[in-house]
């Protein structure tokens, strides 16, 4: 169906992180797999009407506005970007690494999607990837460190 089964394969490659993870970000992670429930059933419900009710569960921009707030709460106590990071470091990072890259295969697949789609459930996606490598960076600056690109650098 629409997107739906990445948004599954995202939330079960969040659940592996969680299993990784200390209580602080699993708490963290656990309400993120909540809302990928309401994001599933967001997009199995197309349509014109995307309010919320009682019988039609919609992503909701409080939603966004979260994971938007947690992202720069979690940048405030990163270092700089100095180069691109690889996936990796621990396995909790490793593990949001992984869930971030599907989440931005869900949101390729939820865009090429021809019918109306909630426009929040599309930001959510969105910034969910950009939560994800956040989250990989902070699980790395405690333990392992990002694991940085060196361009050429094993010729």
């Amino acid at each position: 169906m629409i997107a739906i089964g990445e948004v599954d394969e995202a939330n079960s490659a969040i659940g592996v992180a969680a299993t990784l993870a200390d209580d602080a970000i699993r708490g963290a992670l656990m309400r993120v797999q909540n809302d990928l429930f309401d994001l599933g059933a967001d997009l199995a419900t197309p349509g014109d009407d995307f309010s919320p009710s009682e019988m039609v569960l919609r992503i909701v921009s409080a939603q966004v506005a979260r994971l938007e707030a947690e992202i720069d709460a979690m940048n405030l106590e990163l270092a700089p970007l100095t180069s691109f990071i690889l996936p990796g470091g621990s396995p909790v990072a490793a593990a949001l690494h992984l869930a971030r890259a599907i989440a931005r295969r869900a949101e390729r697949a939820a865009v090429a999607v021809a019918e109306p789609l909630n426009p929040e459930a599309l930001r959510y996606l969105n910034r969910l990837s950009d939560w994800l490598f956040v989250a990989s960076r902070a699980v790395n600056q405690n333990g392992a460190g990002d694991v940085l690109w060196v361009p050429g650098g094993l010729r």
